[in-house]
């Protein structure tokens, strides 16, 4: 799930997030009415009942104010239903949500609507209460009523509020569907069917129907090609593994679209492993404004994978520019660390392991000394000096647990690195200790204890973890492709990779291990099915490698290498891709 950066507009969320808030502490004022000579009996009577409902509300604040706010609503509510004063059916509710009673809140909101039936915030107040009490069906009334009073140069706005308004209800299909409904005539009308479709296919993603997402993605971009929201949703579906999305999303960007959200496309083109096609929409953002400092450095992190370190470092200096030229305060600005370890990154890559550590002793800002130690002890290890990188880490002090795993997770990766297996194995085990409710650790381990060459031992735990959890399904997928691999047990392989999928269907990496154990089942044209799809999901060398054997062993050798030569370039330290060509003996 957009790790995403999203630019979704929460302006009505805001607004009734805001109407429901605890009043302040002041007492509602009583009711004011124009003064004149109390001279009938009639006046008397209206002086008294003024004097009976001020004493009311009185009374509510302060026995609200001594811990008793069930009380103080009781009072405030009668004070209310007699002035029927619009402030005092909203202090009561206030206070029913200061005891903690939804239902008591929803009844005086629901008094207050019918008092007021033309009031926005009373039904505002009944809407929000009804989704906390996850009531979904009972909103479809009050979400219409507050769509019909939007005015429609807001319609947009708000439509893009409801999904993050639903999101914590239990039956999201449900609230899926009272939104549609509710959107009804919108979906329709050309100056909001963009808008409509995309919140409908923001409901669905939420209610896990990403197909249905795609299809509500598709209505939106006939109404207008040209909709942000569109984009958004389906960048969002392509993070969820929705590969048709990728065609909406690119007409979006073929035109003119906002430079910020062509930072949110690149973003998620890196995460599906697509890192030229990310760069080109970087390097466009910040030609269409150069001033976009967050543009210029994620140029420079693609251009260091892509071993491009001089225009890494151009681009690292127009961020420099461009982050200094709009900072607030020159001594904390935003990104700057991330570029000092980048320049220290390119410099460690050029072997100027010196300038490499300069860099990482500027950052100073204390939030991020850490990370920059942990970087340091990274590059003696690099180096060789293993015995200096863990000795730093040892006297690294941390301040939350998850620092305390990171150290851990260094120290074990500097082993590894090092080729210390064994080594790195029971250093795991002692982080497990540690950490022993920590399941992404245990499998961690498992995967350490393959690369000791002790399979029983990563069976053993990956069989612990699943018993542990049985929905981890990178177990399953690990103990399958582990038994695919080795060639063994290949029956049993596809059946552990099976259940795999059945918790994430969308894995492009559980659908590698299943293509891959089909292979060495000998069902080439199933392998090559599957291989196809989960590298047009997921451009990973790892999968590049078994679909390019796939293709090797079809006999497509030239689109066998042509796949391979890309992989590499893109990958050059990929290990299952190197001892792919080695055991072919396939020279690029």
């Amino acid at each position: 799930m957009l790790h995403t950066h999203r630019l979704w507009t929460a302006a009505l969320a805001a607004a009734l997030l805001t109407a429901s808030a605890t009043a302040g502490t002041r007492p509602v004022a009583a009711i004011h009415k124009t003064p004149r000579p109390s001279t009938t009996q009639e006046e008397s009577r209206t002086a008294a009942q003024d004097a009976e409902i001020f004493y009311e509300i009185l009374l509510g604040e302060i026995t609200t104010r001594s811990g008793d706010p069930s009380s103080g609503y009781a009072l405030m509510l009668e004070a209310a239903r007699t002035s029927n004063d619009e402030n005092i059916y909203k202090r009561a509710a206030d206070i029913a949500l200061q005891a903690r009673s939804g239902e008591a809140a929803l009844a005086a909101a629901n008094a207050w609507k019918d008092a007021w039936p033309q009031s926005r915030e009373a039904n505002r107040y009944v809407l929000q209460l009804l989704v906390a009490l996850n009531r979904i069906a009972d909103t479809a009334a009050p979400l219409q009523q507050e769509l019909l009073l939007t005015k429609a140069q807001a319609k947009a706005t708000a439509f893009q509020a409801l999904p993050q308004l639903y999101r914590r209800a239990s039956d999201k299909a449900l609230a899926a569907s009272v939104v549609q409904q509710a959107l009804a005539s919108d979906l329709k009308h050309p100056d909001t069917g963009a808008a409509a479709w995309a919140t409908v296919g923001r409901m669905r993603i939420l209610a896990n129907d990403k197909k249905g997402a795609l299809e509500a993605a598709h209505r939106a971009q006939k109404f207008d090609p040209n909709y942000e929201g569109t984009a958004l949703l389906a960048l969002e579906l392509m993070e969820e593994g929705e590969a048709e999305a990728a065609p909406i999303a690119r007409q979006y960007f073929d035109g003119q679209p906002l430079p910020a959200l062509r930072l949110i496309y690149a973003r998620v083109l890196v995460d599906l492993q697509r890192p030229a096609e990310s760069l080109a929409q970087l390097q466009a953002a910040t030609r269409e404004n150069p001033s976009l400092a967050e543009g210029w450095l994620m140029q420079a992190m693609l251009q260091i994978q892509n071993k491009a370190l001089d225009q890494a470092e151009i681009a690292l200096q127009q961020f420099t520019a461009a982050a200094q030229a709009s900072a607030t305060d020159s001594a904390n600005i935003p990104g700057m660390t991330q570029a000092y370890l980048l320049y220290a990154q390119i410099a460690e890559a050029q072997g100027n392991f010196e300038a490499a550590e300069g860099w990482l002793q500027r950052v100073n800002n204390p939030s991020d000394v850490f990370n920059a130690q942990i970087r340091r002890a990274a590059l003696w290890a690099r180096q060789g000096e293993l015995t200096r990188a863990r000795g730093l880490l040892h006297t690294l002090q941390t301040t939350s647990t998850e620092e305390e795993r990171v150290k851990w997770m260094a120290e074990v990766q500097f082993l590894r690195d090092a080729g210390k297996y064994n080594q790195a194995l029971a250093l795991q085990a002692q982080a497990v200790a540690q950490f022993p409710n920590d399941n992404d650790l245990l499998y961690d381990q498992a995967m350490l204890a393959d690369r000791a060459g002790q399979q029983q031992t990563m069976e053993r735990l990956l069989r612990q973890l699943i018993a542990r959890q049985p929905d981890y399904h990178h177990a399953y997928n690990a103990l399958g492709y582990s038994l695919a691999e080795r060639g063994v047990r290949l029956q049993e392989a596809k059946e552990l990779i099976e259940k795999a999928l059945t918790y994430a269907p969308d894995d492009p990496f559980i659908t590698d291990s299943l293509g891959w154990v089909e292979f060495r089942l000998g069902n080439h044209a199933q392998a090559l099915l599957l291989l196809e799809r989960a590298f047009e999901k997921r451009q990973d060398a790892d999968i590049a490698a078994h679909l390019g054997e796939v293709l090797w062993k079809l006999g497509q050798h030239e689109r066998a290498k042509a796949l391979w030569k890309d992989a590499q370039q893109q990958h050059p330290d990929n290990e299952t891709l190197r001892e792919t060509l080695k055991r072919l003996g396939v020279a690029l």
